[in-house]
């Protein structure tokens, strides 16, 4: 990646606008706001999942806004996630926009009465448009690149004194 010796007002506002974009998607998914998600995509979006790693061919592919609500009602299976997002990188063409950003996400579940934790590291390739002035998902590929599921210790509970 090439660093930039300055960027205008207009590029770092779009660059901060595109990483807010990004971090909304983790926040809307950890507080379970399906519909504050999914507003986050044009309403032609293109979704894609990619269980398999890279290179693969994908698990499904969404198309539109409305197509979304399964996918993101599907996290209320999870007693609790958490959404870190790491490194991103863009490229601005005026209104178009192409990215790569990376996440670790913790999901919390009960399996067979025991507590269980999914850790997924996940890449997002997007595509993005700006619409209006505010920037949308317009395409979102999501590639599992590895995962991990073990139990968890059960939260200690207060004793009684």
């Amino acid at each position: 990646m090439a660093v930039r010796p300055e960027l205008t007002p207009t590029e770092a506002a779009d660059r901060l606008a595109l990483r807010e974009l990004f971090d909304a998607y983790a926040h809307c998914a950890d507080r379970r706001d399906a519909e504050g998600q999914k507003a986050l995509f044009t309403d032609d979006t293109v979704f894609a999942v990619y269980m398999d790693g890279d290179g693969s061919e994908p698990n499904y592919v969404l198309h539109g806004r409305d197509a979304l609500t399964p996918v993101f009602d599907d996290l209320n299976r999870y007693e609790a996630t958490t959404h870190f997002n790491g490194q991103s990188t863009v490229t601005i063409d005026g209104d178009r926009a192409t990215g790569e950003s990376y996440t670790i996400a913790h999901h919390v579940f009960i399996e067979d009465d025991a507590r269980m934790i999914m850790v997924a590291s996940l890449r997002y390739l997007d595509d993005f448009a700006k619409i209006d002035g505010r920037w949308y998902f317009a395409e979102r590929k999501l590639i599992l690149d590895w995962s991990e599921t073990r139990s968890m210790a059960t939260p200690a509970t207060a004793s009684s004194a």
